[in-house]
């Protein structure tokens, strides 16, 4: 994996053996791979889900791109951040997930456009993305097995490997 923040939004890629297609439908397994709550559906260009985690993040992201196999974007139609001044830093921001084979491997880069140095979240937050991509979306994509909640999990596998066709428990 490699990230990247020179080009002011954050970036990160990475490579894996499966195809763009399973790529693709394991991005939108968003509740497989990103801790928290998740309400609403996450397939399908303009759908719109909720995303909390405690008291700490709550944001709405409406399906902006959906390009099945090559790309899927969400625009962060609001969001509250609990532990910076600037509580509403995402609203507007895009997160983008770039797919793309290159001769036996397939190439993700993932980019919260928006999400930049100055932003008083940016460590944590960059932080968190990394983790996220690299420990748990890297691990749905190759094993069918990510970690939202950790490597120690908070809650039981089912319910962290919900697909958005099954309830999540709880």
């Amino acid at each position: 994996m490699q990230a990247s923040s020179d080009k002011s939004s954050f970036t990160t890629t990475f490579s894996v053996d499966q195809s763009p297609e399973q790529v693709f439908d394991a991005i939108n397994n968003v509740r497989g791979w990103w801790s928290g709550e998740i309400e609403g559906p996450t397939h399908g260009l303009g759908a719109e889900f909720t995303y909390r985690y405690k008291t700490m993040h709550r944001s709405t992201q409406r399906i902006t791109e959906w390009v099945p196999g090559k790309k899927v974007a969400w625009h962060i139609v609001t969001a509250d951040l609990s532990f910076v001044a600037d509580k509403t830093e995402w609203n507007g921001t895009e997160i983008v997930f770039e797919i793309e084979r290159r001769g036996d491997k397939t190439e993700v880069r993932f980019t919260h456009v928006g999400l930049v140095p100055t932003f008083e979240c940016y460590g944590d937050c960059s932080g968190a993305w990394g983790y996220y991509v690299q420990d748990s979306l890297v691990p749905l994509i190759t094993t069918g097995r990510g970690a939202p909640n950790g490597p120690d999990g908070e809650s039981d596998d089912e319910d962290a490997q919900a697909t958005d066709d099954e309830p999540r428990a709880g």
